[in-house]
Parts: C-alpha cells; structure tokens; sequence
C-alpha cells in the first residue's frame, strides 16, 4: 500500500468517524476531528489536482510521442550519408523543424506539470517525508558521533604508542652510553674488576638497544596502520557529513514549500478579513486610505502579488450581516 492510499483511508476513517459523531449526537470532543478532517480535506484536493495533472502530463507526453514518430524518419535523413541537393535538404529541414518546435513545447509543458505534480506529492505527503528526513538525519549524526569516537579511540592509541616507543628507545640509548661511559672510566683509572663489569654492562646494553630497536621497528609498522585507519575514519566521518547535509538540504527545501503554502494560506485569511474591513468602510460611506498600500507576495508557483483591488473584490462579497457578526 502506498503511502498516498494510506493517507486516503485515514481520512475516510476520519470523516466517517465525523458522521458517526453527528449522528448519534456524540460531538465531544469536536476540535481535533475537526482539524484532522480539515487537513485530510486539503490532502484530498492535492491528490484530486495530481490526478488531474497526471491526465494532463500524459496527454502532452503522448502528443510529444506522436510528433516524434514522425520527426524521427526527418531527423535519420537529416543526419544520415545521403546526400541531397539544396531545395531536398532545405524541405527537409523545414518539416523537421515544424514538427521539433510543437514537440519541444509539448515536452517543455510537460516537465512543467512533472514539477507540479512533485510539489502537490510533497505537500500531501509532507509529514512522513519529512520525519523520514529526520530519521536519516539522526541516523547519520549518529554514526558521525560514533566515528568520531573511534577516532578519538585511535588517536589516543597511537600517541601512547608513539610515546612509548620514543620513551623506550631514549631509554635503551640511554643505557648503552651509561655503560660506556662506565667502561671508558674504569679503563682510565686502571680499575680492572670496574673494567670488567662495566663491559658486561656495555654487552647488555647492546643487546637490550637491539631488541629495543627491533621492538620499535614493530610499534611503527603497528602506528602506519593507526595511521591509516584514522585516514579511513576521516573518509568515513567527512561521507558522514555530507549525507546529513545533503538529506538536511531535502528536509529545508520540504520545509520551504510547506511555510510557502502556509504563506498563501494565512495571507489568504488576511485577505478575507481585510475585504470584511473595506466592506465595513463602504458601508459607513467612508473611504479607505491606509490599505490601498497593501502589497501581499504569493509564494510558491505563482508569481505577483496581491493588493488592494483584492481586498475590493472581496468585499462585495460580505452583506451588512456579514459585518455585523464579525
């Protein structure tokens, strides 16, 4: 089941429940159904004008179709080996370019109702979208945090490595030069039981650097592979990053379309009470000044604005009762 019959069936859940409540003079508590089959009323009408721009989309797109079938044999010649002399080639092209120029605008009037269409599903489907938006983009946040963690992790090895193993090697040296001081000591002052231990001393001070050095041959071999993992991390943190910011992106241009509406929706309302407000001018013979100044952007699809004429035409619509029980 699509996500677009499930939202179907809730609102017909919805207004069945609705005329269940009138029926049995259950009306308690009216505020949230009335809400919730408002917004299902409005899902429903976007999902009316998406049924009606898919007809519209698909009689374009086989009329294009049709324009096509007949500009292919033309467009084959056209770029073909034949050769064709001038007044040939001339007709030619002119059929084909009498045909490409319906076929492009029924194309381009196309690609215009696939944009519709995509707002008026985004719109009525905005909900889920969205907190599927917000789900990716904690997922991903989270493996971020549990990456850099990781991170951290290495990091932290490979220091204590790196410090150890210059510790270790300092040390070994350290000892080597000790034991040779020692034995160059004992040389010079004839000391020749000192001599002998301070050679001893030196042998193992040798070997002790020997295998220090091996040792730290070792941890290098063992930080390059820190190393590399903190670069793959890297790779994987920064791929981390981009998803969310690219999913975030989808989620704000979601967001922008839905306050679009909303805009029109609320400057719509504005409009309405402002047409009851000049009604009421009218009314009581006096002229409107300061909302002649009135300038309301649309947002969204349509370009322009409205202004006080709106707010005119509105007006004829409200009576002295209109006014009376505002």
């Amino acid at each position: 089941m699509t996500d677009f019959q499930a939202n179907t069936e809730q609102c017909e859940l919805l207004t069945d429940e609705r005329e269940s409540r009138e029926v049995t003079g259950l009306t308690q508590p009216i505020s949230d159904g009335t809400e919730a089959t408002g917004h299902c009323e409005k899902k429903q009408l976007l999902l009316d004008e998406i049924e009606k721009l898919k007809i519209s989309r698909d009689k374009y797109l086989s009329e294009a179709e049709q324009l096509y079938t007949e500009m292919a044999p033309l467009e084959a010649l056209l770029e073909g080996d034949e050769v064709m002399d001038a007044h040939r080639q001339y007709e030619v092209r002119k059929q084909y370019n009498d045909l490409k120029r319906p076929y492009d605008s029924r194309k381009h009037h196309a690609s215009i109702i696939t944009s519709q269409i995509t707002r008026r599903e985004n719109l009525a489907n905005h909900e889920t979208l969205m907190a599927g938006y917000t789900e990716a983009m904690a997922n991903w946040k989270a493996d971020e945090q549990e990456l850099n963690e990781k991170r951290n992790s290495l990091s932290s090895r490979l220091e204590q490595i790196r410090r150890q193993a210059n510790e270790d090697m300092a040390s070994a040296r350290e000892a080597e030069t000790d034991a040779a001081t020692a034995y160059a000591q004992a040389v010079a002052w004839g000391d020749t039981e000192g001599e002998k231990n301070a050679s001893a001393d030196a042998q193992k001070a040798a070997k002790n650097l020997a295998t220090a050095t091996e040792h730290n041959r070792r941890q290098h071999l063992i930080m390059s592979a820190l190393e590399q993992e903190l670069v793959t991390v890297d790779k994987y943190i920064v791929e981390a990053q981009k998803e969310h910011k690219a999913i975030e992106r989808h989620a704000l241009l979601l967001a922008h379309t839905v306050l679009e509406e909303q805009w029109n929706a609320k400057a719509e309302e504005l409009l309405d009470m402002g047409g009851k407000l000049w009604a009421s001018y009218r009314l009581i013979d006096r002229d409107q000044v300061a909302l002649r100044k009135l300038v309301l952007p649309f947002e969204g699809e349509r370009f322009g604005h409205w202004n006080s004429n709106d707010l005119v035409e509105r007006s004829y619509k409200h009576t002295v009762q209109d006014v009376l029980s505002s």
